[in-house]
């Protein structure tokens, strides 16, 4: 290829916006003659236009070179180049230069002129460009025919777009590899997925974007201006997410001719294209708009250029020529490009300048300094890589060292990281393939060529996996597409619950919800669960019939009120009419037929009755009882009562309807299930582990709270009193507070009947033993303050303070000092435990005064009590038989024949119930 002007041979210009076929005409042209060239824009379009030339002509008649990649077969015949590597020593038949336009850019310009004015064929050259470029080539080219191509389809402005409203097959253009990322995961999220298309990609991993683009898998590009630069695809509308951008220098305005090479890729061919604005994009002005769509823009007034014909005889005479002006007023002095700022750098550098000494030297510092900054490093950076090439250059070999390329290749072949991490190798990569590439570099070229390919691929693969992973969802993207296409989707649910579409994993079907295999993604989730729709409704309505009849073996219930098939929740209990009938919320299902919904809550309903009449039966037992005719009338209302209150009550509560009990009432609650206690009057089976649990859940899911992680375990006597649960928290599971422990009522009452025991000594009050800490299961402190609580107060210490041992306790004469405390203790009214000695050696007390009682350890459950039933007039006590001893008596009569009864209060009666002060053991007397 000759570099003058005046050698023979056609010149051409093809003139005219994009979408005109210019390229294609070139490449056919060139394909027509026996030999050719062509310098494109950039290495990713070089590679499209080499595979299109391959298929035509053939691997061994085809060479690609560009700056990091060099294909040349012995017998090459078409060279497909970018500008800059254009071999300028060749000699062919066709040259073309495609966008000449280019030769106004502040940093590649001077590159394009050099070719617009010197680079001819032998028999035909191709100028091609914008019609901006018209003056331009009639100017510096007057031999040139000039022709102009209408676009083939229409460019129409569709206006400002929300990105996650943007039609399909849309291109959006950033200016910056966040902007770009940012995008992409945006559309990911929103719509399924994008391709990603940049100028630093390799064309490996671009190829395999486009691919990804143009097979439908996603409807959406991101991408830089590299797609302004003739890359081919189906895009109908272009949307600009910035209209700045930094060109190196500074950030600037695009131009409208720079902003219509971009949105001319909308609409190939016949089929017409939009642009418009999105994201954060000021929307264009009418003007701008115009001069897009009628393609007409100001002509370009001046192309960058650089001296040519150097002079390597010093780096002085080297310099100056570089920064020779042209004699033409059209061609402007390029400003310092980054391979005269590198050399500018090492100009200074006394080490380069020692070696400096002879034109072939400047030779070599001139063309190392033209090594392109792929780094995109700092201009100091990016000279000291260049001085250490030219020193290995000038150096005793001459080359580059096998082990020193090695070692810098050796960092970069980790295909672990994310997309920025492999991008940043992929770019050290291109400085040391651009250095393989170069035939004088290294001793063995083949070879480094071939390590650098290698780890190029290596690296383009995993990026292009990475950016898959980043930026698409393809499970998305492929439902999206079947659903949008209203084709069948062949759709399942597994025995495990995993649901399936299209092969493609979707989500999980628990119980009767389906949850999508999508986090934070609403796209996703919509779409997964559109799709699912068609797997699931058979199987939710399937499983709902199955909830229609199950039974209770089947159901399991949690801590907070959910009912559960198979470890699966499948419903909620919420608060119905009474806390023994809650009603039932079904936990999913919603995409189910309703019919097939109300079917399945009857059943559950049906069922959950059923076992709490089953769990609850002494409860249902003492409904039964209130309402039976045969109860004894005073034992009928204390039975409702105790139902209503869900089987326990204080016996101070109901302590005046206790004492006026007849032998056959209390045989008649006795029958019910009912024990009288000496602190409560309670249902001992409903204390038992399953019942305790179910009831306190049902009153729990009544009051709208359903924690019962708090329930002691089943087995416990007492457990430490949490001061942070309400007494009628722990009334509800069996439980009453007393100080530092929660004791269960039986053991309440066996602690009762323990201190009488004890109380038949000759001494005073009772000894501690270790029976009373074994009924509660606590330490010695905890028993005495269980024991203050209950009403006792210590008359004598023991000689250790930390055992029993020589301690004795007894009632408490005043009122008792815990009043006020959650764990407040039995008044004096109460029975005193311990009761009066055989043989009455002990006195009986006087009658106490009225104690308050709202602090008792029974306020809560107090406060749980109906009214009581209407009162009887009290019996005269009966007889004593013949010959009977008090100790001999029944504990019944002994009850109603106690002959110290306390005084019934004159003043607050009604709110402090009395007892007797004598001391009959209780529930052996009920």
């Amino acid at each position: 290829m000759a570099l003058h002007r005046n050698e023979p041979g056609q010149v051409t210009a093809a003139l005219g916006p994009t979408n005109t076929g210019k390229t294609h005409l070139a490449v056919e042209r060139m394909m027509g003659r026996a030999s050719g060239m062509i310098g494109l824009p950039l290495r990713l379009l070089a590679r499209e236009v080499y595979d299109r030339v391959v298929k035509a002509k053939g691997v061994a008649s085809v060479a690609l070179i560009t700056g990091e990649e060099k294909i040349v077969p012995p017998n090459a015949r078409y060279f497909i180049c970018t500008v800059e590597s254009m071999p300028v020593e060749k000699r062919v038949a066709f040259v073309a230069v495609d966008e000449i336009q280019l030769g106004a850019d502040t940093e590649r310009g001077h590159v394009f002129t050099d070719r617009l004015l010197r680079a001819r064929g032998t028999e035909e050259t191709m100028l091609l460009g914008a019609g901006t470029m018209y003056r331009m080539v009639r100017e510096l080219v007057p031999e040139a025919e000039i022709t102009y191509r209408e676009r083939f389809s229409q460019l129409t402005y569709a206006g400002p777009a929300n990105l996650t409203r943007l039609p399909r097959r849309s291109a959006v253009v950033a200016f910056s590899a966040e902007a770009v990322y940012a995008i992409a995961e945006l559309l990911r999220r929103r719509r399924g997925g994008a391709a990603v298309v940049m100028g630093g990609l390799s064309p490996r991993t671009r190829n395999a974007q486009v691919e990804l683009y143009q097979s439908g898998e996603v409807d959406f590009l991101v991408a830089t201006d590299a797609i302004g630069m003739g890359l081919n695809m189906d895009i109908d509308h272009v949307a600009f997410a910035e209209s700045r951008k930094f060109d190196g220098r500074r950030r600037r305005q695009l131009t409208a001719a720079e902003m219509a090479q971009i949105a001319g890729r909308a609409g190939r061919f016949r089929n017409d294209g939009t642009f418009g604005e999105t994201a954060d994009c000021r929307p264009f002005d009418p003007d701008r708009v115009e001069a897009i769509e009628s393609h007409r823009f100001a002509p370009v007034e001046k192309l960058q250029w650089r001296n040519p014909d150097l002079d390597e005889r010093s780096l002085e005479a080297l310099q100056f020529t570089l920064g020779k002006p042209s004699r033409d007023r059209l061609l402007e002095r390029v400003g310092e490009a980054s391979d005269e700022k590198a050399l500018g750098v090492l100009a200074t550098d006394r080490e380069i300048r020692d070696r400096v000494t002879s034109p072939a030297a400047v030779r070599r510092l001139w063309d190392a300094c033209r090594l392109p900054d792929f780094r995109k490093a700092t201009l100091d950076a990016h000279a000291r890589l260049i001085k250490s090439i030219y020193l290995h250059l000038t150096g005793p070999g001459g080359r580059l060292p096998d082990d020193w390329m090695a070692g810098q290749l050796e960092r970069f072949k980790k295909t672990s990281g994310d997309v920025d991490a492999l991008a940043a190798r992929l770019a050290h990569v291109r400085t040391w393939a651009y250095a393989a590439h170069r035939a004088d570099w290294t001793r063995d070229p083949a070879h480094w060529r071939g390590v650098t390919r290698e780890i190029e691929d290596r690296l383009s693969d995993a990026l292009h996996e990475r950016l898959m992973q980043r930026f698409v969802d393809r499970r998305t993207s492929a439902l999206v597409k079947g659903l949008r296409d209203e084709r069948d989707l062949l759709a399942g649910v597994a025995s495990n619950g995993e649901v399936t579409v299209e092969g493609h994993f979707v989500g999980r079907l628990v119980g009767l919800t389906f949850n999508p295999d999508a986090q934070g993604r609403e796209l996703a989730a919509r779409t997964l669960k559109s799709a699912a729709l068609r797997a699931l409704r058979p199987e939710i309505n399937r499983r709902l019939g199955a909830l229609a009849t199950i039974t209770m073996d089947d159901l399991t219930f949690s801590d907070d009120g959910q009912i559960s098939v198979g470890g699966e929740a499948v419903a909620q209990l919420i608060a119905g009419p009474s806390p023994l009938k809650p009603a039932i919320k079904l936990i999913g299902g919603d995409l189910g037929a309703p019919e097939a919904q109300s079917r399945a809550r009857a059943g559950l309903e049906a069922s959950l009755t059923a076992h709490i009449e089953a769990r609850l039966a002494p409860l249902f037992r003492l409904r039964d009882a209130g309402q039976a005719d045969d109860m004894p009338g005073l034992a009928r209302g204390l039975a409702w009562r105790l139902y209503e209150a869900g089987g326990a009550l204080p016996r101070l509560t109901v302590s005046d309807d206790v004492r006026n009990l007849s032998q056959v009432e209390r045989r008649a609650l006795r029958a019910a299930g009912v024990r009288i206690g000496e602190h409560m009057i309670y249902v001992p089976e409903l204390v038992k582990p399953a019942p305790a649990r179910l009831n306190a859940l049902l009153h729990a899911v009544a009051a709208g709270r359903t924690d019962l992680a708090w329930m002691p375990a089943p087995g416990l006597t007492s457990i430490a009193n949490d001061r942070s649960r309400t007494r009628a928290d722990y009334a509800a599971v069996g439980f009453q507070p007393c100080g530092p422990r929660a004791v269960r009522f039986d053991m309440l009452e066996r602690l009762a009947d323990t201190l009488r025991e004890a109380g038949k000594d000759e001494g005073k009050g009772f000894p501690l033993t270790a029976d009373m800490t074994a009924v509660l299961g606590c330490s010695v402190e905890d028993l005495r303050g269980t024991l203050s609580a209950l009403g006792y107060r210590r008359i004598q210490q023991g000689p250790d303070p930390e055992k029993a041992e020589g301690e004795r306790w007894d009632r408490r004469r005043s009122k008792h000092p815990g009043s006020g405390r959650q764990d407040g203790g039995q008044q004096d009214g109460a029975q005193r435990q311990g009761g009066q000695r055989r043989g009455a050696r002990k006195p009986a007390q006087a009658a106490a005064a009225p104690v308050d009682l709202s602090d008792s350890p029974f306020a809560a459950l107090a406060a749980l009590a109906l009214p009581e039933a209407p009162k009887r007039q009290p019996r005269p006590p009966r007889k004593r038989r013949k010959g009977g001893t008090k100790s001999e008596a029944k504990p019944e009569q002994a009850a109603d024949a106690a002959p110290n009864v306390k005084a019934e209060a004159k003043a607050g009666a009604a709110a402090t119930p009395e007892t007797p002060t004598t001391k009959p053991s209780p529930d052996e007397a009920s």
